[in-house]
């Protein structure tokens, strides 16, 4: 059965989506945009940002019942690919070497709100 996740500890939706959905197994999240919950603002910079997403990530998923060990697969979306070093630094706090999650990062054209990154996982319950 499919069972809608939501947190106040990460920003509310911004359309007709969920923050996470669960089901069977799993825990899909939707893209993560660095917005601040407690503020509505992005933090300045690369770093910042890929922290402020994994945090909005991280919360969903406690809401869900599990951690960011839990993570299976991550797709990080960068609004510039010179990013990458800056956000895989940040990026590899949140992960226990031996037991990363796979993952993919793209370069798009433009993100949400004009936002530098975002990231999406998937997790097993």
């Amino acid at each position: 059965m499919k069972k809608t996740i939501s947190t106040d500890l990460a920003p509310a939706a911004i359309g007709p989506y969920a923050q996470a959905v669960a089901i069977d197994s799993l825990v899909i999240t939707s893209g993560q945009l660095p917005i601040d919950p407690a503020t509505g603002a992005f933090p300045d910079g690369i770093a910042a940002q890929t922290k402020q997403s994994l945090e909005n990530v991280k919360a969903i998923l406690a809401e869900a019942g599990v951690g960011m060990d839990r993570v299976i697969k991550t797709t990080v979306f960068l609004s510039d690919m010179n990013n990458f070093g800056a956000m895989n630094e940040v990026y590899a706090t949140f992960f226990t070497e031996g037991s990363y999650p796979a993952r993919s990062a793209v370069e798009v054209a433009r993100l949400p709100k004009d936002a530098l990154v975002e990231i999406e996982v998937i997790a097993a319950l």
